[in-house]
């Protein structure tokens, strides 16, 4: 969460199965300089406190790296509204996998209004996250570049990112006015549920869920829920899907 006392999300970073420790210890850093302290590793490498992580960390190796928790990817994507960072999408509109990304740039509006539990996730150095972890998070933000090089150090895409958060991390800096409650993970997951049964139950090409739920994890993500919306939601699936199964077929 943020270290100073700003409104907004509390916005934590995991890093997933860095294949370097000075990458890990890079990252913390970057994150002290932009007012973050809640690291989260999923298979991380070894950290030792006198070895290059700690090293590259600068005052970051006093809390961030110390205090960082482990966790799995699955309780990562369950315990937190997700934004996926991904230097380069590859895709277009036809496939939902990386497809809309939103701009480092514009990251910082996306998350204002809301008030919840946020984390921002980095892959691996060379090849950064799977399209299966992708499909299973909720935003996907990039970091457009030049076409002839698009790919960048890990290090230095999570500062791009960390810089600008800064609104929502840094202390005076200004922020948008209007904060709503953003619905809890485990809300939001039960209507992803309702939503697969509903497409059960309509009927929908079997071949063609999967791509149906990724676009529909995209759009809830961009969307920012409120628990209201969210109990809306369940409650329309649920009967849809109830009323379509009880449904006299010869009517």
């Amino acid at each position: 969460m943020a270290e100073d006392s700003t409104s907004g999300p509390d916005i934590a970073v995991a890093v997933v199965d860095a294949e370097t420790p000075g990458n890990v210890g890079s990252i913390a850093r970057s994150m002290k300089n932009f007012g973050l302290s809640e690291l989260l590793l999923v298979d991380p490498p070894d950290l030792d406190p006198d070895g290059e992580a700690y090293g590259f960390a600068g005052q970051a190796r006093n809390d961030i790296l110390p205090d960082a928790t482990e966790l799995t990817f699955d309780e990562l994507a369950e315990q937190y509204h997700t934004v996926a960072c991904t230097a380069t999408t590859n895709e277009d509109p036809q496939n939902h996998v990386r497809y809309p990304a939103i701009p480092a740039a514009d990251l910082s509006d996306h998350l204002a209004g809301v008030d919840g539990d946020v984390a921002i996730v980095f892959g691996r150095e060379r090849v950064g996250l799977s399209n299966e972890e992708l499909a299973a998070l909720d935003m996907v933000c990039s970091i457009p570049a030049d076409d002839s090089y698009p790919v960048l150090n890990l290090a230095q895409a999570a500062t791009i990112i960390f810089y600008e958060l800064r609104a929502l991390t840094v202390e005076d800096t200004q922020l948008p006015e209007t904060v709503h409650q953003l619905a809890d993970k485990p809300s939001v997951e039960r209507v992803h549920n309702y939503f697969g049964e509903y497409l059960d139950a309509i009927g929908h090409p079997e071949e063609k869920r999967a791509k149906s739920a990724r676009m529909f994890r995209r759009v809830l993500g961009r969307a920012q829920l409120t628990p209201r919306e969210a109990q809306t939601l369940q409650g329309l699936f649920r009967d849809g899907t109830q009323r379509l199964e009880n449904a006299d077929p010869e009517e």
